[in-house]
């Protein structure tokens, strides 16, 4: 028996909705989403030369089980470029209307997260031993590696200041832009009335925004972060320590 040509509308009826599955599912990753485009149409052409109708509806079937399965059960994640007050990496996973969540009513109805940045950072709690937590991370902070940045991976230009400064602002093109080629990220600096100063500032801004991307909770402002948790834990041990004292000399 041959492929009737009901088979082959449905055939290419489940390859579309594979198509449009899969350009749901990879949105944002181009590569992925052109790999995948590629063994899909490496499939397609060896499923056309099945001559067997079982054989042929097989595949169609699998077809669509794989669409199914993309929509339904297939996450993407990308790195944040902020941690949280901890510390930790965050990821943002990007879910679809067809995302299956199952029963777990903490994912499909989660807490509302608090709306200021000092709310989330109120509810962290330093680890018993901050002191060696605090060590530790000094530690891995200097012997993390510091992102090197080339000359020839960055795009440069400048434009016209804004903002108060009058003319020395506004009408020189003191306002610096950098683009890191390789990762996309882009920065720009009119800290000061100095284009080369700004030049030098953009670069160090530069530098901290990929030193948080490769060394995510051992860069600089984690470290500042820590040694400040560090000072409070220690003021509030020695204000402790002063009542405790003030209590026995009161005793009888």
């Amino acid at each position: 028996m041959s492929i009737t040509p009901s088979l082959r509308a449905a055939a290419r009826s489940a390859y579309r909705d594979l198509w449009r599955a899969a350009r749901t599912t990879f949105s944002g990753d181009e590569p992925v989403f052109q790999a995948f485009r590629d063994k899909m149409r490496t499939d397609a052409l060896r499923l056309n030369q099945v001559a067997s109708p079982e054989a042929y509806s097989s595949g169609i079937a699998t077809t669509k089980e794989i669409a199914s399965v993309l929509r339904k059960n297939v996450v993407q994640a990308s790195l944040a470029s902020e941690p949280d007050p901890e510390g930790q990496s965050l990821w943002k996973l990007r879910m679809t209307r067809d995302t299956e969540l199952g029963s777990n009513d903490s994912i499909k109805n989660p807490d509302p997260m608090p709306s200021s940045r000092s709310s989330r950072r109120q509810k962290y709690k330093p680890p018993v031993n901050d002191i060696r937590f605090y060590s530790a991370l000094k530690r891995a902070h200097k012997d993390r590696v510091v992102p090197d940045l080339r000359e020839e991976d960055l795009e440069e230009s400048f434009v016209r200041g804004s903002g108060p400064g009058g003319q020395a602002i506004n009408k020189t093109m003191s306002n610096v832009q950098l683009l890191h080629k390789p990762t996309g990220i882009r920065v720009n600096c009119q800290e000061t009335r100095s284009l080369e100063l700004n030049r030098r500032f953009a670069r160090r801004i530069l530098v901290e925004k990929l030193d948080r991307i490769q060394n995510p909770g051992l860069s600089k402002g984690e470290l500042q972060r820590a040694k400040q948790r560090e000072r409070e834990r220690r003021r509030r041990k020695k204000a402790k320590k002063k009542a405790q004292g003030k209590e026995k000399l009161a005793e009888p």
